[in-house]
C-alpha cells in the first residue's frame, strides 16, 4: 500500500472556513443532545427524596471505568410532531425517546445496554422510543451480543398512542424471546415500574434483578386493575420487587436499593464468561494517521456542491494514513480504497462525484472482491446520485447502477455506511443506505439527504406543472409556478437536514466528524468478535420457571 499525501492547508481559508461552519453544526448537535440531559436531571430532587440513582448515573455506575462506550440514536425523536417542520418544536423538542442506549463493556464483556430515562415523562414509551429498543435489539442479534435493559417505565404514552405503534411494538418482545433463543444472555433489571405490556420486558428477560421497594411489574397497575374489575391492592401487593422474589418467581435477584442492583447486573454479565476462550487478542502496535483526525472538521465543505477529495477523509481514518486505490484511473468519481484502521482490514467506498458507469462498475467489482476475501466495506456517502443523460442512458447506467446495487444487497462482509454529504437519490441506495441493511449506520451533522436535492425537486415540479396546464390549455401565472417552486424547496431542504432524518431513527446517530475513525474502529471490533462467538442456541428462549 501506499501513505497518502495530504494536498490539505491546514493554515489556509478554505480549511478554516469548512471548520468553523463544521464545528457550529457539531455545537448544534451537543446542544441538541443535552436537552434530553437537562430535563432528565430537572427530576433530581425527585429522584434523590427516593434514594433512587438518577438514569444516566445507573449507566455510568453499570459500565466499566474507561471502557469504551458507543451511544446509539442519540437524536431520535427529535422534531416529530408536526412532521418536524414547525420551528417551534424544532426550538424545544427533546431527542433521544425517553431512553439512552449504547455498546458497552460490562465486566469486561461487550453489551447492548439499554436504559429507561425515567427522568423525562416517568419514561413513557413513544414510538420513538419502541423504534429505538428495536434497533437496539436487532444490534444485539446481529453482533452477538448480551442484552441488558434497566427498566423504569411508565409504560405506553398514552396522550400520543397509535394503534399502528401499539401493534408493531410487539416486535419489541418477540425479539426478546429471539435473542434468549439464539442463546444471547437477556438481563433486565427493574429500578420502577415495568407496567402492562411492559411488564413482559422481565417476563421475557433471562435474569431479573429487582430493586426492593421500587421495582414493580404488573400486566394491570392498580388504577387499571381497579377500572377493569373493581379490585383495589396496593401496588407493592400487586407486583412489588420482593412479591416476585418471595411468590411469583419472577425475579431472581432482590436489590438493595439501584447501586446494588447495578453490582448484581455486573456479577450477573460476568457469570455468563460470554467470550471467553472463543475471542482472540484485539490487535496492537498499528500506526495512528499521518495526518490528525481532528483535520476532520476542515476537510468537508458543509455545502456537498463544493468538491473535496475523499481520500483526505481517509487519510484522517486509515492506520498511518496507508492505503492502496483499487482501480484508481477508471470510474475515478467512485473512489474505492483498501487499509486498515485500529489493526483490522478494512475497505473503503467513497464519492468525488455522481456515480458514472464505470463507478458503479468498479465498486460492484471491488464489493464483490471484498466479500471474496472477507474485507468489511465502509461507504463515505456524498452522492448527488447515478449520472443522467442521453449518454449515460445509451451506455447502460441502469444496467451498471443495479449491478452495484445487487451487490450491495447481497454483500457477505459487514458493511457500515457514514454519510458525510450528500445523500440523494439512488446514490443513497448504491453507497448501502438504510434499506440496504449496513451493519451500523451513522451521520456527520453536515449530512443532507433526501429523495433529490431540494432545487432540483423544486424545478422538477414546476416544469411538470407548466406542462401539465399547457395539456389542459391553461395559462398559470408566473407567480403561481414561482411560489409552487419554493414550497417544494421548504419541504424537502427541511427534511434534508442530518438532526431531522436522525430523529426518525433512520441512522444510528449523528456524530462529530472528528470521532469518525473512534466509531469505525469500536464498530469493526464489535463485527470482528461477533464472527468468533459460538452462541448456545435453545428452542424457545429461557422460559421463566
Amino acid at each position: 500500500m501506499t501513505k497518502f499525501r495530504t494536498r490539505v492547508h491546514p493554515g489556509g481559508d478554505e480549511f478554516r472556513t469548512n471548520r468553523a461552519d463544521m464545528l457550529t453544526l457539531v455545537d448544534e448537535l451537543r446542544g441538541l443532545e443535552s436537552r434530553a440531559r437537562v430535563a432528565s436531571e430537572r427530576s433530581a430532587d425527585r429522584f434523590a427524596a427516593r434514594k433512587q440513582l438518577l438514569p444516566r448515573e445507573r449507566l455510568a455506575r453499570l459500565l466499566d471505568p474507561g471502557a469504551p462506550y458507543l451511544e446509539l440514536q442519540n437524536l431520535i425523536g427529535y422534531a416529530m410532531a408536526d412532521d418536524g417542520l414547525n420551528d417551534a418544536d424544532r426550538a424545544t423538542s427533546v431527542p433521544g425517546g425517553s431512553l439512552l442506549a449504547g455498546i458497552g463493556f460490562i465486566s469486561g464483556v461487550r453489551c447492548v445496554v439499554v436504559v429507561s430515562d425515567s427522568g423525562i415523562n416517568a419514561g413513557a414509551l413513544s414510538a420513538a422510543s419502541l423504534n429505538k429498543i428495536m434497533r437496539s435489539q436487532r444490534i444485539a442479534m446481529q453482533n452477538r451480543l448480551p442484552f441488558v435493559h434497566l427498566v423504569e417505565s411508565a409504560g405506553a404514552n398514552i396522550p400520543a398512542y397509535r394503534v399502528e405503534g401499539w401493534v408493531l411494538g410487539g416486535e419489541m418482545f418477540a425479539n426478546l424471546a429471539r435473542l434468549s433463543a439464539a442463546g444471547l444472555p437477556v438481563i433486565t433489571v427493574l429500578h420502577g415500574s415495568s407496567t402492562a405490556g411492559g411488564a413482559y420486558m422481565p417476563g421475557l428477560s433471562d435474569v431479573v434483578i429487582g430493586v426492593q421497594g421500587r421495582g414493580k411489574a404488573f400486566l394491570a397497575g392498580p388504577p387499571l386493575l381497579k377500572a377493569a374489575t373493581g379490585e383495589i391492592a396496593t401496588d407493592e401487593d400487586l407486583g412489588g420487587a420482593q412479591m416476585h422474589a418471595d411468590v411469583s418467581g419472577l425475579v431472581e435477584y432482590l436489590a438493595e436499593d439501584d447501586n446494588d442492583a447495578v453490582r448484581l447486573v455486573r456479577e450477573a454479565v460476568a457469570r455468563t464468561a460470554w467470550g471467553v476462550g472463543q475471542l482472540r487478542d484485539i490487535p496492537a502496535g498499528f500506526a495512528d494517521p499521518a495526518y490528525d483526525p481532528d483535520e476532520l472538521a476542515g476537510v468537508v465543505p458543509v455545502d456537498y456542491r463544493r468538491p473535496y477529495d475523499v481520500r483526505e477523509v481517509v487519510a484522517r481514518i486509515a492506520d498511518g494514513s496507508d492505503f492502496a486505490d483499487f482501480k484508481g484511473r477508471y470510474g475515478s468519481a467512485t473512489v474505492c480504497l483498501e487499509g486498515e484502521v485500529h489493526g483490522r482490514p478494512v475497505a473503503f467506498i467513497g464519492n468525488n462525484g455522481p456515480i458514472d458507469n464505470e463507478g458503479a462498475t468498479k465498486a460492484a467489482h471491488f464489493i464483490q472482491h471484498c466479500s471474496q476475501v472477507g474485507t468489511p466495506i465502509t461507504y463515505l456517502q456524498n452522492t448527488t446520485g447515478f449520472m443522467v443523460g442521453t449518454s449515460y442512458e445509451r451506455g447502460g447506467m441502469i444496467k451498471h447502477g443495479s449491478k452495484m446495487i445487487q451487490a450491495v444487497s447481497n454483500a457477505t462482509v459487514p458493511q457500515f455506511t457514514f454519510m458525510l454529504g450528500a445523500s440523494y437519490g439512488a446514490g443513497n441506495y448504491g453507497m448501502c443506505g438504510r434499506g440496504y441493511g449496513p451493519r451500523f449506520l451513522f451521520g456527520w451533522p453536515s449530512a443532507r439527504i433526501g429523495l433529490m436535492g431540494p432545487e432540483q425537486a423544486g424545478m422538477t415540479m414546476r416544469i411538470v406543472a407548466e406542462a401539465a396546464a399547457k395539456r389542459r390549455g391553461v395559462e398559470v401565472p408566473d407567480d403561481v409556478l414561482a411560489a409552487n417552486e419554493r414550497e417544494v424547496v421548504s419541504l424537502l431542504d427541511r427534511q434534508a437536514d442530518a438532526f431531522y432524518v436522525s430523529g426518525r431513527g433512520v441512522d444510528d446517530g449523528v456524530i462529530d466528524p472528528r470521532q469518525t475513525r473512534h466509531v469505525l474502529g469500536f464498530v469493526l471490533a464489535t463485527a470482528a468478535e461477533a464472527a468468533q462467538i459460538t452462541p448456545r442456541p435453545v428452542s424457545f428462549g429461557v422460559a421463566r420457571m
